[in-house]
């Protein structure tokens, strides 16, 4: 009985997720997510699996196995946004701050 609860609970968190993971996933838009957030979220997920496995409780390895997969691809397509932001504002500020030639 005490797993259905666990499986009910996996599917709708999980499913919770699915429709921010989806359009992340579809647009490739990801300004309005914190990297930090996403990255510490990630591991917690990863954290849970291992859990879910030690405790063998497969509601929570089901759940936490889906969305690590999501978590972890929504924080690749977040940390590659990131990134070519700075450089590109790195090479807009070296453009910008060429020395004067004399």
């Amino acid at each position: 009985m005490k797993d259905i609860f666990g499986f009910v609970g996996a599917f709708l968190t999980t499913l919770s997720f699915v429709p921010q993971a989806w359009l992340v996933l579809r647009t490739g838009k990801t300004e309005g997510i914190s990297l930090a957030m996403y990255a510490l979220f990630t591991v917690g997920v990863a954290a849970w699996l291992v859990y879910g496995v030690l405790e063998n409780a497969l509601p929570v390895i089901i759940a936490n196995a889906i969305t690590l997969v999501l978590a972890a691809l929504i924080l690749a397509i977040k940390t590659r946004a990131v990134l070519q932001a700075r450089s590109s504002v790195q090479g807009a500020a070296e453009e910008t701050s060429a020395p004067i030639a004399s």
